[in-house]
């Protein structure tokens, strides 16, 4: 096993559970509330918007929930993906540390984001549903849902962040490819969409204008549901199928990780690659270290506020505890787009408050650079939002080069970088610049939020 780069897992030795963290919690999620009363949601507030077994997800105290069959077929499209020693990068870095990553990237739309799309069609395919709602930001999610929902028949409207759709147009046309109907967002065909752009006709939208636009036309029509890719609870339950594979691969690798490492946006990538080792954590007294990363330009782990906050630009979404920038925080034009989220699911927010989750961030100049490393030592170009991931590793094993130390690193690598070459061009280009978001910007954003205790 020594000299092994590669660790897979066979058809039958694919975990068929997903696993809910919520049930080994300390503290549990503070409750969501409804956006009108402000009291407690029940799960029949939510029929209007998801499918009743999605619903039963999200507010579940089960540890683990079965798999469908007709999941498990379409996750072996792609699914077990490989998890691989980065001997290369730990070469060029001079480091002691071992730094392993499982490469999310080989799924069709080439990113974490089927995982959960493929049961989120699936369980609206059941409940009779022919057509779905619902947002994308650099283009991964909206993609990944076009490609499960054709299996099951189901009609997509996609609503994409407006600079997003503009710098990724290649993003548009594999929706269109899997039959999804693509919209830039803010767009005339919402109330949402045209109050915003009244306001601000070259409006360059974020992912919270999308998701209230999503909303506002599945709430309008009974025949549609919404469907969201990150921040709520049984989307990240469902991508910890990353994590279960990665436990089973790390017995293969005769190995463990000290430290965990997921870039973060709403929370479903970081969620799926480390709530399995914090069920360790938590259970054996493990002290794997479990860091999310995010872009220090949309810093809501690093600096935002816990508070109660809509998960929407508008205020249609219920209220979920959660550290937050503001629902009305506009981030820079950062390509990073699935990372543009003002805010964070309760979940991962509940962790990193009682500490038992750390958080960094990192700027786009050296996440660009990071990737580029990352390109020229293991092969694969990578999303934006993965080089964050990327440079947070390279840090902590330059750490361990400086200390002596040698620990064992894993990231997830959540997608490729294929329909992002415009990024790496304008990088190389000189033509991509930090953003930094000052202090006053976020008080601000978070001045104009109702003050609800939590």
């Amino acid at each position: 096993m020594k000299n092994t780069r590669k660790f897979e897992l066979t058809e039958k030795e694919m975990p068929t559970q997903w696993y809910n963290i919520h049930a080994d919690m300390p503290n549990k999620t503070l409750p969501p509330l409804h956006p009108g009363t402000g009291l407690p949601l029940g799960p029949q507030d939510l029929v209007g918007l998801f499918p009743m077994e999605l619903i039963k997800q999200e507010v579940s105290m089960e540890p683990f929930i079965d798999i469908p069959e007709e999941v498990l077929e379409i996750y072996k499209i792609w699914r077990p993906s490989p998890l691989i020693r980065a001997r290369n990068l730990e070469k060029l870095l001079n480091t002691p540390a071992k730094i392993y990553y499982k490469n999310e990237s080989v799924s069709p739309p080439g990113s974490h984001k089927p995982n959960t799309a493929v049961p989120q069609a699936y369980y609206n395919y059941k409940e009779g549903i022919k057509r779905i709602t619902t947002e994308t930001g650099a283009g991964q999610w909206g993609s990944a849902l076009a490609f499960a929902a054709q299996f099951f028949g189901i009609e997509v409207k996609v609503f994409m962040v407006k600079v997003s759709y503009n710098q990724k147009p290649y993003r548009k046309s594999m929706m269109n490819v899997w039959g999804a109907d693509v919209t830039p967002s803010p767009s005339p065909y919402t109330e949402t969409g045209r109050k915003i752009l009244a306001e601000d006709p070259d409006c360059p939208g974020n992912l919270g204008i999308a998701i209230s636009e999503a909303v506002e036309m599945a709430a309008k029509d009974p025949g549609t549901k919404y469907s969201l890719g990150s921040v709520l609870n049984h989307v990240l339950m469902h991508q910890t199928i990353i994590g279960e594979e990665a436990l089973k691969q790390f017995e293969k690798a005769q190995d463990y990780p000290d430290i965990v490492i997921g870039c973060f946006g709403g929370g479903s990538n970081f969620a799926g690659i480390s709530f399995p080792f914090l069920r360790g954590n938590l259970r054996n007294g493990n002290k794997t270290r479990c860091i999310a990363v995010e872009p220090t330009s949309c810093p809501k782990l690093t600096r935002g506020k816990f508070m109660y906050d809509f998960g929407d630009s508008v205020g249609l979404t219920p209220l979920i505890p959660m550290f937050t920038l503001g629902h009305d925080f506009m981030p820079p034009k950062i390509h990073a787009g699935g990372l543009r989220y003002h805010g964070a699911g309760a979940i991962v927010s509940q962790l990193l408050k009682d500490k038992i989750i750390e958080a960094a961030s990192v700027n786009q100049l050296e996440s660009f650079d990071a990737g580029i490393k990352f390109a020229r030592t293991e092969g694969i170009i990578p999303a934006p939002e993965s080089t964050h991931a990327i440079a947070q590793v390279i840090k902590e094993a330059e750490k361990c080069r400086i200390e002596g130390t040698e620990k064992t690193i894993l990231f997830n690598l959540s997608g490729h970088g294929l329909i992002d070459l415009g990024a790496y061009d304008q990088y190389f280009g000189g033509l991509l610049h930090d953003y930094e978001t000052t202090d006053e910007e976020i008080r601000e954003s978070l001045q104009k939020l109702e003050k609800i205790a939590v």
